[in-house]
């Protein structure tokens, strides 16, 4: 289905950003009211919400696309028995979802060259770039993370949105050859910083040896350099995302997922439960990751939620 059935890695024309930019166009013209930086305090079983500047909305339907675990802890600040109202019971054995991934982004100068020198770069960084994946290395590096440790070589992986859509750049920017990258570092489970104190620095310094391993040259010659001289590298931890956005242990898909489809034995008598958005109270849907069908970076959850509003408020 990537593609269209072309197996194409399309994106968006000017980047992610023009997705939710038109999502809030389309929202205003509907007659939508946005807010930002409102901080989300409690939320009941009747659908009222409370922001921590002590005003309380009221909504015939709330719909939630936060983790379940942080729906969970609104959910009982709102004064709602809690167990599995999310879908998930943290207290009750179920394991706290947790992120295992590394984020870094990049702007360079140039692409860098590559060690087998046989490969284009372009070619090589136009599709998925594996670094030190082969199933003995994604063995070890598991057994390494399992025991507390950062997997060297840190099994990677790159992609170089600006190949694929030239546009997420700026006039100036493509007239200069520069490029973006992303790199994805695997076996870092939020343990290893929340438990065992590993810091952004050292994870940081584990991908680049691990991209340097394949490279001909150092990937910090290719790096764009700011104003101020600083090279443009960023890093983000599974601790980054639970400060800064609240997903719980860092895990970008919300927990485990699940197939996108009902099971027999499901119960179907609700347009919520049917669309795999339920929680145990019935004005109150799950629209991300979380969602029983759903999940990753689908927007199924987003899609399925709206439907089942749709469906059950006509």
């Amino acid at each position: 289905m990537i593609g269209g059935g072309t197996g194409d890695w399309d994106v968006p024309v000017g980047g992610m950003g023009r997705v939710s930019a038109e999502l809030e166009r389309a929202a205003r013209e509907a007659g939508a009211e946005l807010r930002t930086g409102a901080t989300v305090t409690a939320v009941t079983a009747g659908g009222e919400v409370a922001l921590d500047s002590g005003e309380r909305l009221h909504g015939r339907l709330v719909l939630s696309g936060v983790t379940p675990a942080v729906l969970q802890s609104l959910l009982a600040a709102g004064g709602e028995e809690t167990p599995d109202a999310a879908g998930i019971s943290i207290d009750d054995g179920v394991i706290r979802p947790e992120g295992a991934q590394l984020k870094v982004n990049m702007l360079l100068r140039r692409l860098p060259r590559l060690r087998d020198e046989s490969v284009d770069p372009h070619a090589a960084f136009a599709g998925t770039f594996h670094i030190n994946e082969t199933l003995t290395q994604l063995d070890a590096a598991y057994a390494t993370a399992r025991d507390g440790g950062v997997p060297d070589p840190l099994p990677a992986e790159i992609y170089c949105h600006s190949l694929t859509d030239p546009s997420i750049l700026g006039p100036d920017l493509q007239a200069e050859g520069a490029q973006t990258l992303t790199l994805f570092g695997l076996h870092v489970p939020h343990r290893l910083v929340a438990e065992h104190g590993v810091t952004r620095e050292e994870l940081l310094a584990a991908a680049r040896r691990s991209l340097d391993s394949v490279l001909a040259e150092p990937i910090a010659d290719c790096l764009y350099t700011a104003s101020d001289g600083t090279p443009c590298i960023e890093a983000r931890t599974t601790a980054d995302l639970e400060d800064s956005l609240g997903m719980t242990g860092g895990d970008i898909f919300h927990g485990t997922l699940s197939w996108p489809w009902a099971e027999d034995d499901e119960p179907l008598e609700t347009p919520a439960q049917r669309w795999g958005v339920a929680t145990a109270f019935p004005r109150v849907l799950v629209c991300g990751s979380g969602a029983r069908r759903g999940g990753a970076v689908s927007g199924i959850g987003g899609h399925n939620a709206a439907m089942a509003a749709i469906e059950r408020l006509g």
